[in-house]
């Protein structure tokens, strides 16, 4: 019984302080990025987020504007300037900006780049800012 009383303290810890949402994340960073000395990297990613939470500069993004024009491009690929709603679904899912079960509202619309642009801005933005 005090076993699972522990086990439940530590999953509501992890919850509340967004633990594996913070090291999805870095992990994220990590493998887009394939710094050569991984730990250091890690220590000055963390460092940046936390001069960005106390001082209010941009946090740190492993993606920039030209890596999502590169991933729109790509699903682009009859080069018509959108992308369907599904589409633009399944890459904030892949980029780990959209549960599963999170409902986003299609309003029958395709999707343009600068939609997309500051859709991934925005979700990225509100990422980091809750660690």
């Amino acid at each position: 019984m005090e076993t699972r009383s522990r086990e439940l303290q530590a999953a509501e810890y992890l919850e509340k302080h967004r633990i594996k949402e913070l090291v999805g994340y870095l992990t994220s960073a990590l493998l887009f990025f394939r710094p050569e000395k991984p730990r250091e990297y890690l220590i000055s990613l963390l460092e940046r987020l936390r001069i960005a939470k106390v001082t209010g500069v941009a946090f740190p993004f492993f993606m920039d504007n030209s890596n999502i024009v590169s991933m729109f491009e790509m699903m682009d690929s009859s080069n018509r300037g959108t992308i369907s709603f599904v589409q633009y679904k399944e890459a904030l899912k892949t980029l780990g900006l959209c549960t599963e079960d999170e409902d986003l509202e299609d309003d029958g619309h395709r999707i343009t780049l600068d939609q997309f642009k500051d859709e991934v801005n925005k979700r990225i933005t509100e990422i980091w800012s809750a660690f």
